[in-house]
Formats: structure tokens, C-alpha cells, sequence
């Protein structure tokens, strides 16, 4: 397990560099945007993924493997967004590291538990049923949030977006292992 943690803290450092690098370009534009609207950002990340996975080509020369990249980014925007902090704060970059390192805390301490219980069994998964999962748990968020955020017995929005972040994570991982 010591692997699946290190891999996930190298991608989540990564993913934390891009994050920080595109808040110098951009500043903190993404915070006017609502948690749905960051749910539609991943579902077409999602989506794209899986298309080309079904296609088994891609016209877009963008390197598919960032897209994961960027779900996780997502995920974590819509995160800090769920904390309801005031959208209209523009927040600075220590502020915002700070954000990220929390949620992808969050993120690791759910990996690591649910790690112990099934034994890493996502090892065993086809890449293509950890897209589907991923897809999943935006049409879950989706649901939710039509409900204005109530489930009945479910987990909530967050644990959902924690979970994509994983699987995301899951994902980079088989990916980097099976180019060896």
C-alpha cells in the first residue's frame, strides 16, 4: 500500500502545481462558478474519456491521461466551493494551496481506509470500469444537486467528488503501470 500512497501524493503534488500555476494565469475565476457548474466541467472531462477509450482513437491532441489531471482539479475546486465561503473573496495562493493540500487530505485519508477494507481491489479493475465509476459519480452529484443537495440514505456531494478523485488517482496509477 505504501506504493498506491506515494503515487498518490506524487499526482496530488501535481496536480497541486497545476492548480497554483493556473491560478497566476487565470487568479481565482473559477470561484465564480457554482458547484453544478463544476459538476458540468467533470462530466465533460468524463465523458471525453471515456469516448475516446470507446473509440480507441482521439482527434483532440490533447494527452488524454491529463484529463484525469483535471477532473481531480475539479473535484477539488468544487470542494473548496462547497465550503461556502464568500464566492465573491478573491482568495490568495497560500490561501488556496492550503484549500487544495485539505481536500486532497481528505481525498488520501478516505483512499487509505477504504484501501484497507477491500485490500486494493481496484487493482484488479479494467480501466474502463474506473471511467465508468468516475461518470457514475458525477450522474450521482447530478441527482444530488437536483435534489438542492438532500439524500435520503446516500453519501453526500462531497463524498461523491472525494471518491472521483480517488478512482482518478486509481486510474493515473494503472495507467503509469501498465507503460512498464
Amino acid at each position: 500500500m505504501s506504493t498506491t500512497q506515494s503515487s498518490f501524493d506524487s499526482i496530488l503534488a501535481q496536480c497541486l502545481d497545476v492548480f497554483l500555476k493556473k491560478n497566476q494565469d487565470y487568479g481565482t475565476s473559477w470561484r465564480v462558478l457554482r458547484p453544478a457548474s463544476l459538476t458540468d466541467q467533470i462530466l465533460i472531462k468524463a465523458s471525453r474519456i471515456r469516448s475516446v477509450d470507446e473509440k480507441g482513437i482521439q482527434k483532440v491532441n490533447d494527452p488524454l491521461h491529463l484529463e484525469f489531471y483535471g477532473l481531480i482539479n475539479y473535484s477539488v475546486m468544487a470542494l473548496i466551493q462547497l465550503l461556502d465561503i464568500d464566492l465573491d473573496t478573491t482568495l490568495e495562493a497560500s490561501e488556496l494551496k492550503k484549500m487544495h493540500q485539505s481536500q486532497a487530505q481528505r481525498a488520501r485519508d478516505l483512499l487509505l481506509n477504504k484501501n484497507h477494507d477491500y485490500g486494493e481491489v481496484w487493482r484488479m479493475m479494467r480501466l474502463s470500469s474506473i471511467i465508468d465509476i468516475i461518470l457514475m459519480k458525477v450522474h450521482r452529484i447530478i441527482s444530488i444537486e437536483e435534489n438542492k443537495g438532500k439524500t435520503i440514505i446516500s453519501e453526500g456531494i462531497d463524498a461523491n467528488y472525494l471518491d472521483i478523485i480517488n478512482y482518478c488517482v486509481f486510474a493515473l496509477i494503472k495507467l503509469e503501470e501498465s507503460k512498464s
